[in-house]
């Protein structure tokens, strides 16, 4: 058993090793990650504000418009127009782009004339100054790029490629020149930009591609910065919340690291009185406010006709992009699938003007580590203690505090930290404590009823299955008590009874004798023909054995009158046993040959019980209890009987008959007891008289109690022939 549970003990202690191993990506486990993740998106879910700002709004590419406009890409005319209506006649605070436009706009027409210039009449001079007067009137980037210019206005770009086209806007940093970080920014080794003229006129520009999307292709991180050689570029997220309060300077707050204070790592953005938690690549946790939809979508060819209501777009920060299928800018998010780009530079556009970016601190892996240790420690060497019960409500217990306390720091700290690992080692070391009570303690039930299933009820191989390292089954000496109990003249009564009859009536008085010393936790040691051996104190402790012996003896005797009853009915003789109770030290264990064993007990306090339920009868009472007994069963009232000898023992033995518990006496029957003890005592002193005058009156009001009349004949003994000098009260019966 000591092996079986230090092997308990190994066991939990290798779990939370693992967990520790994982939450310092020593030895990444993928299902805790898969987990992490998936408890990340049901806090998510279960936090959403549904408080979607009406600041931002969505100018959207629809299916209404490409039925209106035709195919995308719309013309750039189209386009500068859209931009005039919005800052013109809506008054927008600003616009982002989700799009970008990296190759110049191809008119038919004029590109029809290109080619007539540059071939057969290349040489036609009155051709060539209508050509470059018309290319001048209809270039449509240029008429783009005037309605861009000084506006706030933020283009769209890629850096998730490795080709580089188009012009880059200026960075928001330049790494070692303006700012000095050491944080591992995702690297782009190329992009894909917009034209130089648009670029030179838009106010700003972001890249909207994501490239902290997961494995498992949710976006639930996005990055606000991609470094390209020493640049650092902006998202149209950022670029597009820093030009609608005004294009504040892009500050850098490090972590504070005492060991590298040259070159610290990145852990918040500033942007004016706006601070924005990021992580080591410049990272942040999006901040889902709402469902698919919750920003107020409003068509562009309803912006280009002025179908929509001045007051809904002034002031407003408007991000124009696609929403439609076709164009392929749907992503799947912790809440929905299919859901557009547009929503989540939204969200994150959002969560910095309102500051509700969840913080994913630098520490959240030590705090995370030094939690796991301390759940693993207390839980791997406390839950091999309590029982299943207790270890369930304790491991509950645990998973409430764990949950309630990362949802608190979520909700009222913005704070996240992992949830998933805290919980799965609480459950994995849960449930192998509960695996360990089921196969362990199933086989220890196996063994016990294997072994003591003839000796103590059923109820009782639970209790004793716990604390199978206290039973010594070689043999080990006890503090116990014994019991016998002996059908009175059996021998006598087997003469009227046939075999068939004897064998009934035996079950149907042991059958109520074994059942009542189960209920009081007695074991059974054997069936000696028609007497019953019992203990108490083995296989499991008790420290009340000699309480709960006396207690089953005088149950026994109260269910015998009960059967005595029931065999008048059926015409069989009244039965009367005899009970011999004693305690003391005994020797408990397997005894026997190598073929049969059984569990018993050896001992001089076993044989004394045996002799006590022999002296029943000659005492005139059903129960009698040794001395020792008698002092360990101090709620119990005893009449004092004799002190007597027997044989292997020197000093005489004091005997009891027990009478009730003590507060069930009467107190009739107390001032009776007292007037005995008093001729008993007056007996033991020679002092014939006195002893009885106490004892003669009691045997005249109870006759039938033999006890007295065997007290007063031996009165009248001694006074013809005195006991000798040596004399000391005892006595010693013909069959001890």
């Amino acid at each position: 058993m000591k092996i079986l549970q230090y092997t308990r003990y190994a066991l939990n202690l290798t779990i939370t090793s693992l967990f520790l191993l994982h939450i310092t990506n020593t030895f990444p486990i993928q299902f805790l990650d898969i987990a992490e993740k998936l408890s990340y998106d049901a806090r998510v879910k279960l936090m959403l504000p549904n408080s979607i700002d009406k600041r931002v709004v969505i100018i959207d590419i629809d299916e209404y418009s490409l039925a209106e406009l035709g195919q995308w890409p719309w013309r750039r005319t189209v386009l500068a127009n859209i931009i005039d209506t919005l800052f013109n006649h809506y008054y927008i605070n600003s616009i982002g782009f989700d799009v970008v436009f990296a190759e110049p706009e191809q008119d038919e027409g004029l590109r029809l004339l290109h080619e007539m210039a540059t071939g057969a009449l290349h040489n036609n001079k009155d051709f060539l100054r209508e050509y470059q007067a018309i290319a001048h009137s209809i270039q449509a980037d240029d008429r783009f790029a005037q309605s861009l210019d000084d506006r706030n206005t933020v283009l769209g770009f890629v850096m998730d490629t490795d080709v580089r086209s188009g012009l880059l806007p200026e960075p928001a940093a330049l790494l070692d020149i303006t700012v000095s970080i050491r944080s591992p920014f995702i690297n782009s080794n190329g992009y894909t930009a917009n034209l130089e003229v648009l670029q030179t006129s838009a106010k700003h520009a972001g890249f909207f591609d994501n490239p902290l999307i997961d494995s498992d292709g949710i976006v639930r991180r996005s990055a606000l910065l991609q470094q390209y050689g020493k640049e650092l570029h902006e998202s149209l997220a950022l670029a597009l919340s820093r030009t609608a309060v005004g294009s504040p300077q892009l500050d850098f707050i490090m972590q504070s690291d005492p060991d590298n204070m040259a070159a610290p790592l990145l852990e918040w953005l500033r942007i004016g009185e706006y601070l924005i938690p990021v992580d080591e690549q410049a990272g942040i946790l999006v901040p889902y406010s709402g469902k698919q939809r919750s920003f107020a979508y409003i068509s562009a060819i309803d912006v280009l006709n002025k179908n929509v209501p001045v007051d809904q777009l002034t002031g407003k920060i408007a991000l124009f992009g696609a929403s439609a299928a076709g164009l392929h800018d749907l992503h799947t998010t912790p809440l929905e699938t299919a859901v557009p780009g547009l929503e989540i530079h939204a969200n994150i556009i959002q969560g910095i003007l309102d500051q509700t970016i969840l913080h994913q601190p630098g520490y959240t892996a030590a705090i995370t580590f030094i939690l796991l240790l301390i759940l693993g420690l207390i839980l791997s060497f406390l839950l091999p203690l309590l029982s299943p019960t207790w270890a369930m409500t304790v491991s509950s217990a645990l998973l409430l505090l764990l949950v309630v306390g990362n949802l608190i720091s979520w909700h009222s700290y913005q704070l996240v930290f992992p949830i998933a690992s805290p919980i799965l080692l609480v459950i994995a070391l849960a449930t192998l404590q509960m695996s360990y009570g089921y196969f362990i303690e199933n086989r220890n039930r196996r063994k016990l009823t294997r072994l003591f299933g003839k000796y103590i009820p059923p109820a009782l191989l639970d209790e004793i299955s716990l604390n199978l390292d206290d039973i010594n089954l070689d043999g080990e000496i006890r503090e116990m008590t014994v019991l016998f109990c002996d059908i009175r003249n059996f021998t006598k009564i087997s003469e009227t009874m046939t075999p068939e009859e004897i064998t009934r009536l035996i079950n149907a008085i042991l059958t109520p004798v074994t059942d009542i010393i189960h209920q009081h936790y007695g074991t059974i040691d054997k069936y000696i023909g028609d007497a019953v051996m019992a203990f108490w104190g083995a296989p499991q402790q008790d420290p009340q054995h000699a309480l709960h012996a006396i207690s089953a003896s005088m149950t026994i005797r109260q269910q015998i009158k009960g059967l005595n009853a029931d065999f008048a009915k059926r015409q069989w003789p009244e039965i009367n046993v005899g009970i011999g109770i004693n305690t003391g030290k005994m020797n408990v264990g397997n005894k026997g040959s190598e073929f049969r064993v059984d569990y018993t007990v050896l001992g001089d306090a076993v044989n004394l019980g045996a002799r006590l339920e022999k002296l029943t009868k000659f005492y005139g009472v059903d129960i009698i209890v040794g001395e020792n007994t008698r002092l360990a069963a101090d709620e119990f009232e005893f009449r004092q009987l004799d002190r007597v000898k027997v044989k292997g023992k020197n000093q005489p033995v004091t005997i009891y008959e027990p009478l009730g518990q003590t507060n069930a006496i009467e107190e009739s029957e107390r001032v009776k007891l007292h007037q005995f003890h008093r001729g008993v005592k007056f007996y033991r002193e020679r002092k014939w008289d006195q002893a009885e005058r106490e004892i003669a009156p009691l045997g005249q009001t109870e006759p039938r109690r033999k006890i007295y009349q065997l007290y007063l004949n031996r009165i009248s003994n001694h006074r013809q022939n005195p006991p000798p000098d040596d004399w000391d009260g005892s006595f010693t019966p013909d069959s001890l």
